[in-house]
């Protein structure tokens, strides 16, 4: 008799909530790992077409590291949709006014470009600080 392959339903699912600390570490490698368990890929149960990841704190967003020159040379582009409307800021600027988008942007471009990536970010709370507001959240999961 033949194994069958398990399939989970969206009434299935169960989410649990993480906590990152960004203190120091590489924005790549913070970004991955939020990524995969955005997606529930970290979990047994993954299925592609159910959505089956968890909610993820990001806490020190504002303390995130980057190697070689992305802090004066990697720019991140806006457009408000007027002609003449782009604007461009480097990741220094960006880290001193909003330090959270740094850590979107890198997650949102690793997130498959799909329907779920919008609902999978939604999912997602960044801090650039220690304090954050999921305290409540993060006791019950442990």
């Amino acid at each position: 008799m033949q194994q069958k392959t398990y399939m989970l339903k969206p009434a299935d699912v169960v989410r649990g909530w993480h906590l990152v600390d960004a203190n120091g570490r590489i924005l790549g490698q913070v970004a991955t790992e939020v990524a995969l368990k955005l997606t529930g890929r970290n979990k047994k149960e993954y299925t592609p077409h159910v959505d089956n990841g968890d909610y993820v704190v990001v806490i020190n967003a504002a303390k995130v590291a980057v190697t070689g020159r992305k802090e004066t040379n990697k720019i991140y582009y806006t457009h408000s949709g007027v002609p003449g409307g782009l604007r461009e800021r480097s990741l220094g600027e960006l880290r001193k006014d909003k330090p959270e988008e740094i850590i979107i942007s890198a997650v949102k471009n690793m997130l498959p470009k799909n329907k779920m990536r919008a609902e999978r970010l939604k999912r997602l709370k960044i801090s650039a600080t220690e304090k954050h507001a999921y305290d409540a959240q993060l006791k019950i999961n442990k």
